[in-house]
């Protein structure tokens, strides 16, 4: 009527038990590893689409540069500059830029500067001409020569702008009395908000010919 367990039938009863361990805990690091793969998937989706929105911002948001001019000091022989003009405009296909959140890094003959936005018409700053623009700034001027406030300085297809610096002022002038003129060399990089940067470089020519007379640089 009973049956006997042999040793052998226990062996086999063991080693079944085994395997269903084993196959357990390869379902369990499957699942582990799904859920990991599933996760950097996700992870690398997300990076990728961020990537992607900053390099079309780096295209979108480019800002190109039309003109570079000088207006030589009032006088019969001119020897300096009493503004920095620089045009600007969207590059094809830009978005709008808001020049007030731009930053143009300035090398010149009296060091390097990080000029950020002057705003205008405010409580204690009022932008009339280039000689008003505060030190570590500039300002801009929109296609009717007026100066503008942060509001107002945003490119667009049908707004251009011009970037005024005061040549008295670093890294173009010093406290020293030195003021950007003749033969005198900056380079400025214009980076919009977006972190495109636009390179340009200034240079005075070695003679003025008349006080007031726009120079090309």
């Amino acid at each position: 009527m009973f049956e006997f367990i042999t040793d052998d039938d226990g062996d086999r009863g063991q080693v079944g038990i085994g395997t269903l361990i084993v196959f357990i805990a390869m379902v369990l690091v499957a699942a582990i590893a799904a859920g990991v793969l599933i996760n950097t998937a996700g992870f690398l989706q997300s990076q990728a689409e961020a990537t992607g929105q900053e390099s079309t911002d780096l295209v979108s948001e480019r800002i190109d540069v039309t003109s570079t001019v000088g207006i030589a000091e009032d006088g019969d022989n001119p020897t300096n500059l009493s503004a920095i003009r620089v045009g600007v405009s969207g590059a094809a296909g830009s978005n709008q830029i808001d020049l007030s959140t731009a930053t143009v890094q300035a090398v010149g003959p009296n060091g390097q500067e990080n000029l950020v936005f002057n705003n205008t018409n405010t409580s204690d700053q009022t932008v009339n001409n280039a000689t008003d623009i505060q030190a570590g700034k500039f300002a801009v001027q929109n296609s009717s020569g007026n100066f503008v406030p942060a509001s107002d300085a945003v490119l667009n297809d049908d707004e251009r702008f011009t970037l005024v610096f005061n040549p008295e002022e670093a890294p173009f002038g010093s406290d020293d009395g030195d003021i950007f003129g003749q033969g005198d060399q900056s380079a400025l990089d214009i980076v919009s908000p977006s972190g495109a940067t636009t390179t340009v470089e200034l240079r005075a020519p070695d003679l003025f010919n008349e006080g007031g007379e726009a120079v090309r640089l």
